[in-house]
């Protein structure tokens, strides 16, 4: 089994209504125009998308941040970067990430639910989540943990019954390799150094990931590329910044154990 992991593309651009002014979009904004313009090339993803598109892996997954600001134009950007991947028949899967939970702005919300609908090949719906999916020859749990902050935070939750509800499928009898997929990483050195961007509640997942009825997380948020696994690559994956830095995760899987292999686009 080969999978490709890549997050946090980040496309951006100007406030797309005045509103955008009196909600934390204007953080977003004002971070792309002076910032984020500067460090992500889009380009890096259509090439992602291209080498993806060649390989043809069993599974390519997408851990989140499509968005700077979680606009609707922003969103549409990233899809037809993402549309040839879409439609070719190769299983994606896709959470949102903060910036695409960015604000509670009905169209901005309605945006974000369609981008999650339409880029996971329409499998399953934002409120759908966490759900759980058998694809690419895995067995894959979708977690949502992103939700709208306050200006100064980028933090997210894991919610009670999301815990409860993951807890029940990991009770069933494993068919074949068990990934969760969410945009945080549930395990991150330096936590409360990180305190305005971390993941709080998710200590039941910790301690089902250390139990091995979870076998590999895949997440993103953190634009840097890292590895947290076992001698058998049981653990977790965190892709980085496909825009940012220029590479995704190749992963393969054979007898149950995960093998990692970054590549530069």
């Amino acid at each position: 089994m080969k999978i490709i992991h890549f997050s946090d593309p980040h496309g951006g651009g100007p406030a797309e209504d005045w509103m955008a002014y009196f909600d934390k979009r204007w953080v977003g904004v004002f971070n792309y125009r002076f910032r984020r313009r500067f460090q992500h090339d889009l380009s890096k993803l259509e090439k992602a998308v291209k080498y993806i598109l060649e390989v043809k892996p069993d599974l390519a997954v997408c851990t989140g941040d499509l968005t700077s600001s979680g606009q609707p134009g922003e969103f549409e950007r990233v899809k037809a970067i993402l549309a040839p991947l879409v439609e070719s028949g190769i299983p994606l899967v896709y959470t949102p990430g903060n910036h695409d939970c960015y604000v509670k702005r009905p169209w901005c919300v309605k945006a974000m639910k369609d981008a999650v609908y339409e880029v996971n090949q329409r499998r399953f719906s934002f409120d759908e989540m966490p759900c759980y999916l058998e694809l690419g020859g895995a067995e894959v749990i979708m977690l949502n943990t992103s939700r709208p902050s306050n200006l100064l935070c980028s933090w997210g939750f894991v919610q009670g019954k999301d815990s409860r509800k993951i807890a029940e499928i990991c009770e069933k009898e494993k068919k074949c390799p068990r990934i969760l997929v969410t945009h945080y990483p549930l395990i991150e050195d330096n936590k409360w150094l990180r305190i305005r961007h971390t993941l709080f509640r998710q200590g039941k997942l910790v301690k089902l990931l250390k139990e091995g009825k979870i076998d590999l997380v895949l997440c993103g948020h953190v634009h840097k590329h890292f590895l947290k696994v076992d001698e058998t690559g049981h653990g977790q994956c965190c892709s980085g910044s496909v825009t940012r830095n220029g590479n995704i995760v190749e992963i393969e899987c054979n007898d149950g154990k995960f093998d990692f292999k970054t590549i530069d686009l």
